[in-house]
């Protein structure tokens, strides 16, 4: 997979959750999402169970509250969407505060709310414990397609490498004195974008063809061979069960 870096979400620490092997918190992550989004929307008291399993995680795991809170910010599309349904949605209306609102748009929004604050949540603490290439590792270890693992790495290695780039063109631009104050500056961005663009395809040629030089022949070896005890495994698949039994009682009870 070659050397790993840390990224932005990643938190580094010694944690009982850091210390899991990344396919083991990867399938629990998958399977809690997948049993959030099968919790009927009516079953408010689960959703609240889920948020306490992820806050006991986060508390083993060591995360902060501020340093969570802070990431779960990409979700505001989401919410912003979410503000909406009441408003345009059909249906039985109710009053509130004067305004009318449809029934259904407000469990939609719930549901919405709910469901994709949860399922971030998890998302950000598994970036929040595990590496980079230890993620990869770990897609690697599930039997994933090795075409898409080779381009996830891809990805994640080129988009630092098009990131400066891009900060290198910004710092020569600037030290010519230009600036983006308007619409008639719109054409050198352009440009920008343009020449960003062709470097970027003749960088990748060039690493392409000393892979190739370096024996590359479609496939990238495997450096680290991934394992999971018995005992890693149920300590990870923890959290996916203990959602699960709520799920089951949201749908009898």
């Amino acid at each position: 997979m070659g050397a790993g870096h840390a990224h932005r979400l990643y938190r580094h620490g010694h944690s009982p959750v850091h210390a899991l092997p990344p396919h083991t918190k990867l399938a629990a992550v998958f399977a809690f999402v997948v049993v959030v989004v099968s919790t009927p929307r009516e079953a408010m008291w689960a959703f609240a169970l889920y948020a306490v399993l992820l806050g006991v995680v986060a508390y083993a795991a060591r995360i902060p509250a501020g340093f969570l809170l802070k990431r779960l910010l990409i979700e505001v599309p989401f919410v912003a969407f979410a503000v909406l349904m009441p408003f345009v949605a059909e249906g039985e209306r109710i009053d509130v505060l004067g305004m009318s609102l449809s029934v259904n748009g407000l469990w939609g929004a719930w549901n919405v709310l709910a469901k994709g604050t949860l399922g971030v949540a998890a998302s950000v603490i598994l970036a929040s414990t595990t590496e980079l290439r230890e993620l990869l590792l770990g897609l690697q270890r599930l039997k994933l397609p090795p075409l898409l693992v080779q381009i996830a790495s891809f990805m994640i290695r080129y988009g630092d490498v098009i990131t400066d780039e891009m900060r290198r063109m910004k710092i020569a631009r600037e030290s010519r004195g230009f600036e983006a104050r308007g619409v008639r500056q719109w054409g050198v961005l352009a440009k920008s974008a343009g020449a960003l663009f062709i470097r970027s395809y003749e960088r990748g040629e060039r690493v392409h063809l000393a892979m190739v030089s370096r024996g590359y022949a479609g496939s990238m070896p495997v450096i680290d061979e991934v394992t999971a005890s018995r005992t890693q495994w149920t300590y990870a698949m923890a959290l996916p069960f203990s959602a699960l039994v709520a799920c089951l009682l949201g749908w009898t009870l």
